[in-house]
């Protein structure tokens, strides 16, 4: 069983930034594919990019590729997203997801997705 916090998230104004972590505790840290996704109110829960087990591969939605990268630290069991150029359309619910995973592919549903953190808010003013 893995259980992941997400931490970080606040009120910050367009074009200014903020860094996302998300750390795991429980199960291999390095077994697990991670994945970022966000739900912004009234709206579907949606991809924001992910990270192979070995940290060699990411991937990004269109709407965030150039503005946000995603890295992990397996020593110190934590994912995280940094997130620059804010814009208002990125407020939402921030959430990590891991998927137990030997495979360098990209899995970019939330079906894939076994573990979930409790989500962090990210609020972006104009």
């Amino acid at each position: 069983q893995v259980t992941l916090v997400e931490s970080g998230g606040g009120l910050v104004q367009a074009g200014g930034s903020l860094r996302l972590s998300c750390t795991a505790s429980g199960g291999t840290f390095s077994r697990y594919h991670l994945g970022w996704f966000r739900q912004a109110p009234g709206k579907e829960r949606d991809l924001v990019g992910t990270i192979t087990w070995s940290g060699s591969s990411t991937y990004y939605a269109d709407s965030v590729k150039g503005r946000f990268t995603i890295s992990r630290d397996n020593a110190k069991n934590t994912v995280y997203l940094e997130m620059n150029n804010l814009k208002p359309e990125d407020t939402a619910v921030y959430y990590c997801a891991a998927k137990e995973s030997s495979v360098n592919t990209y899995y970019i549903h939330m079906s894939s997705y076994n573990y979930w953190g409790q989500g962090t808010q990210v609020t972006v003013s104009s």
